[in-house]
């Protein structure tokens, strides 16, 4: 299996190093040459399948050999045994058809755990393997940042430095970050939003002359294409679990990045019977808008009680138009150059057409949403962070048919952001789980640095091991 550049310009790599480079050389995303596609009786054979070896069935085709059978198999096992459920994403229903994901039982209780564990795991391997030590670089508008945290603490081959924008996280979220306390973990709270963390990695993927000689960058957000293919499974997991291949399902995905909603394309593609994705956003709405109105055009940052969404570009949306395209790494080089200059872009008629068959979206504000965690608590005793809130009300506003369950994914548990919860009118803030009940009483480690490319530049370079 190789892997290419969404603009066309950069060399086809393999699996392993398609993992380290992160961002093409050309300044576009990896995305496989060909798609592996499952015949309806294959899928039908995993009914039942518990959720280790399902991800091993889906992930395997995507390595070609480069990674032993047996050594997948140990990765896979190391990463999902850690999670708090022995059912890994178990389902819980909320309504008719309706059913919740639960994507927050991994470490850091967020469903970036599903990709970033497994992605420390694979790092770990590959870089004893080669004997190389690399430095990670990362933004997080909350989540990614304590998933990616996690899943390389132990790691003796890697620094990961990971930005977040400061004092617009959770304190839950920051915590689980800044409380790690492991020599090679560095956390930057950038005088910024999210975006601006974001353009800083973008960029200083674009030019690593600030690093040792010898030292490479490595993404763990979702430009890493591991992230993607990671998160394919547990589609097909939900899928099978209510009646897949033999009825359809949708899902509703609350996103920012599109990394998530991008997962469930590829699992549709690859054969699981999906009759529709839906795009929820909250206020921060290029996707809702680009969907519904072909304006995919920047407009100020909103910040919002869902703050792992509040993200003005959503990076994996590239990939998307690659496949819109028709797969022309020239045209989606001319588009994104474009969209970079002027801060808007259009879809082609055939575009929009193809992009409107599957995914639907909506867009939520905070009141609404708020509202929404209020009428599902009392309805059903069942408690919502506010991301997943956005992808209940998203699916029920805009859901094509009744008679075709629903999976609305829960992206994060709901102590994460307790005062979207408290204004929902929840008589308490919702505890944390007990391997975290101690979070607010460890000792924090972090660094405030400007919005300044080359400060934090020098930052990572003082502090590299």
């Amino acid at each position: 299996m190789k892997y290419i550049s969404t603009r066309g310009q950069a060399p086809a790599l393999s699996f392993e190093d398609a993992v380290l480079a992160g961002l093409a050389s050309d300044g576009g995303l990896y995305v496989p040459e060909t798609l592996p596609h499952f015949s309806a009786e294959e899928i039908a054979s995993w009914v039942g399948l518990p959720y280790q070896e399902l991800a091993f069935n889906i992930m395997s085709p995507f390595m070609a050999g480069e990674v032993p059978e047996d050594d997948l198999r140990e990765l896979i096992n190391n990463t999902y045994n850690a999670f708090r459920h022995d059912a890994i994403a178990p389902l819980v229903q909320t309504a008719h058809n309706e059913f919740i994901l639960e994507l927050f039982q991994g470490p850091t209780l967020a469903f970036k755990d599903f990709a970033l564990q497994f992605l420390g795991n694979l790092l770990d391997y590959v870089l004893k393997k080669r004997d190389q030590r690399v430095v990670i670089m990362g933004a997080t508008s909350g989540d990614t940042g304590s998933a990616a945290i996690e899943g390389c603490r132990h790691s003796d081959n890697v620094d990961i430095f990971i930005l977040h924008p400061h004092n617009r996280v959770s304190e839950v979220q920051r915590r689980q970050m800044t409380t790690v306390l492991e020599k090679n973990v560095f956390n930057i709270a950038i005088e910024g939003n999210f975006d601006d963390c974001q353009n800083m990695v973008k960029g200083s993927f674009g030019d690593q002359s600030f690093l040792p000689e010898g030292r490479q960058l490595v993404a763990v957000n979702s430009i890493n294409w591991t992230r993607i293919m990671a998160q394919i499974v547990y589609y097909f997991y939900a899928g099978l679990a209510l009646g897949a291949p033999h009825r359809p399902v949708a899902f509703s995905v609350p996103t920012g990045n599109f990394g998530d909603i991008f997962a469930g394309y590829l699992a549709k593609r690859m054969g699981l019977p999906i009759d529709q994705l839906v795009v929820a956003t909250n206020a921060n709405d290029i996707l809702h808008r680009c969907i519904s109105e072909n304006d995919h055009s920047l407009h100020d940052l909103v910040h919002s009680l869902s703050p792992s969404m509040d993200i003005m570009v959503s990076s994996n949306f590239e990939r998307m138009l690659f496949d819109l395209y028709d797969r022309d790494g020239t045209a989606i080089n001319e588009l994104m150059s474009d969209f970079k200059k002027t801060g808007k872009l259009a879809l082609s008629e055939s575009a929009l057409v193809k992009a409107r068959e599957l995914f639907t979206s909506y867009r939520l504000d905070d009141d609404a949403m708020i509202k929404v965690i209020t009428d599902v608590w009392e309805n059903t005793e069942y408690l919502l962070d506010p991301h997943t809130a956005i992808g209940v009300e998203a699916a029920r506003k805009t859901r094509r048919r009744q008679d075709i369950p629903m999976v609305c994914l829960a992206t994060a548990h709901p102590a994460k952001f307790p005062e979207a919860v408290r204004k929902a009118g929840y008589p308490q803030d919702p505890a944390l789980p007990h391997h975290m009940a101690d979070l607010f009483e460890r000792e924090e480690r972090y660094s405030v640095q400007p919005n300044d490319l080359g400060t934090v530049h020098q930052f990572i370079a003082d502090n590299i091991r």
